[in-house]
């Protein structure tokens, strides 16, 4: 059984703590909020909602702290990832004391675009390349998907960013005048697909997408498609946050040397962010 605490989904504790917040409507319990500085991430799930009549959208954030730790951050149920509820749930997170990242990694919702926009517009933005990849791929013959695929690969992983620009420009002189809805799809918000580029290189494989969400979302999907809708809120965020919370206690960390922390200070400093406690060290040397 999935609901036994401690054997399958979570300690008892986790779960107490859990419910705790569910019925109360308290934080979600967390000892790494002052430590997630750098980067975030932000996704949503849709499961069945029986009182809502369909599919309701669950909007999940996790970020890197400042040890490479990858840590589970908020639960919400939301409204198909509308501008109204991604404001809010960014600016829930705000005022229980998350400082403004380095960058957000999301997918193209245009309410949450605009909702990160908002909050933390000094911020980079990065465009999830795996949803991107999958945007423009639908819109061509599949006789040459894989040939183009390679070459937008050769784009969004790029060693640099003038490398990624000049093979923008190659990609787009070779197929738009033949596939220009695809090539439209590949232009748009693509300085964001490339704002990863930025960070230090030994994250930028971490960063570039929500697959880590896509994965845990899996697992989440696999434990609630034998319920084809819920009767209450709470038990759907229940069933899903105790997916999302296993899942994230094997996610592995990043490298978060000397060298990249130097790194990610200079940039704060680029962006005209603020430094964070701990950071003063690598950014005024």
């Amino acid at each position: 059984s999935i609901w036994r605490p401690g054997k399958d989904v979570v300690s008892t504790g986790q779960l107490r703590a859990f419910l705790a917040w569910v019925r109360d409507d308290i934080p979600m319990p967390t000892d790494a909020w002052e430590a997630v500085e750098n980067m975030r991430f932000i996704d949503a799930v849709y499961e069945g909602l029986r009182a809502w009549g369909g599919h309701q959208g669950i909007l999940c954030a996790w970020g890197i702290c400042r040890d490479g730790r990858k840590v589970l951050l908020h639960l919400e149920l939301g409204s198909r990832e509308s501008y109204e509820t991604c404001l809010a749930f960014i600016r829930d997170m705000v005022q229980r004391g998350l400082c403004t990242p380095i960058m957000v990694t999301t997918d193209g919702a245009p309410g949450l675009i605009r909702a990160v926009s908002e909050v933390w517009g000094e911020s980079l933005r990065q465009r999830c390349l795996a949803h991107k990849m999958r945007n423009i791929l639908d819109k061509l013959p599949k006789a040459v998907r894989e040939e183009i695929k390679r070459r937008v690969q050769d784009v969004f992983y790029a060693p640099g960013l003038e490398m990624a620009q000049e093979r923008v420009a190659e990609v787009l002189h070779d197929y738009q005048p033949v596939y220009p809805a695809a090539m439209r799809s590949f232009a748009d918000d693509l300085e964001a697909c490339l704002a990863y580029l930025r960070c230090p290189l030994a994250h930028h494989k971490a960063i570039r997408t929500t697959n880590l969400l896509e994965r845990a979302f899996l697992e989440s999907r696999r434990r609630t498609k034998v319920i084809p809708h819920f009767f209450t809120e709470k038990a759907c965020l229940k069933l899903v946050f105790s997916a999302l919370w296993q899942a994230s206690q094997s996610w592995r960390r990043v490298t978060m040397t000397e060298l990249e922390q130097e790194q990610l200070a200079l940039l704060r400093r680029e962006l005209g962010l603020p430094l964070v406690e701990g950071q003063e060290v690598y950014g005024h040397r």
